[in-house]
């Protein structure tokens, strides 16, 4: 079954990412958490065609990706969980567990780094969030992305499986905690203590950069509490927050060759820099009601 899995990858992966990209665009449908402004077809066909670009740019790029450089890295022996003698059941959570965690550290470092966030604001600078956002990633980040990812699988010995069920997890939940959904409050607060929701990441898009700042994790939401980034909301409240980057607020900045260009643009320093400067507009402008 797990050889299957790994012989029809980019089958499994696409039909996962379809069904959930759907069965999340149905749900905001029927019960969206906040009111979209911006035309979905606008957003939509350019976010999407982002994502042919990113493919394009990844396929010509590498000529291996994670999956199957953590085939190479086990014929080899290479890395750590290749040379200790572990039950595969163990090897297998902990290489997830280590994953997560490293893609928190990845999503803090382009928050940080100036030149990162150049290529990584892309993603912050819709105007709306949804689950479409979840997908809007600059292919030049895509690639530093997959740089780092194929050197940590190196270095752990990542079984190719684990590697397979992270990537589907990780976009899964990218999906997902992008969404513009409502859920029941206690379903949404039990949730919280595992995985990160629509309403904890939202925060994290939020055109205030001290709120920005924070909520760096994807999918398990351990990480922000464990190293001190977590926030509960944000002081505007959900359904009133702005969401955005400053300097590119018009709808002509949502096309696709505005999107390709934007790290280009504006001469934008990292948000954790930023945020200090900051507060003292935060007050006057974030002054809200949290009772959404």
């Amino acid at each position: 079954m797990l050889d299957y899995f790994l012989d029809n990858q980019n089958f499994t992966r696409l039909l996962a990412a379809s069904l959930i990209f759907s069965a999340m665009a149905l749900w905001e449908f029927v019960a969206p958490r906040r009111r979209q402004e911006v035309p979905r077809l606008l957003r939509w066909s350019n976010n999407l065609a982002l994502v042919f670009v990113d493919v394009l740019v990844i396929r010509l790029v590498f000529p291996v990706l994670a999956v199957g450089f953590a085939l190479t890295a086990r014929q080899h022996g290479w890395g750590l969980f290749n040379i200790l003698a572990v039950p595969s059941w163990l090897e297998f959570i902990v290489v997830l567990l280590i994953l997560d965690m490293a893609i928190y550290y990845q999503h803090k470092l382009f928050h940080s780094v100036p030149l990162f966030w150049r290529f990584h604001r892309l993603h912050h600078a819709d105007l709306e969030l949804d689950v479409s956002t979840g997908l809007r990633f600059h292919p030049l980040e895509i690639v530093l992305s997959m740089l780092i990812k194929l050197a940590l699988v190196a270095l752990v010995g990542a079984p190719a499986v684990a590697v397979l069920v992270f990537e589907m997890l990780l976009n899964a939940s990218s999906l997902f905690n992008h969404s513009n959904v409502r859920m029941p409050k206690i379903l949404e607060k039990v949730l919280r203590t595992i995985i990160v929701t629509p309403d904890m990441h939202r925060v994290h898009h939020s055109i205030c950069p001290s709120e920005a700042n924070s909520n760096f994790g994807f999918n398990l939401s351990c990480w922000d509490r464990i190293f001190g980034t977590y926030k509960a909301e944000p002081r505007a409240g959900q359904v009133r927050m702005q969401l955005g980057v400053d300097h590119f607020r018009s709808r002509r900045d949502l096309w696709l060759d505005r999107l390709l260009l934007q790290p280009f643009r504006h001469r934008i320093v990292g948000t954790e820099k930023r945020a200090k400067s900051s507060e003292e507009n935060d007050g006057g402008q974030h002054k809200g009601d949290n009772a959404d």
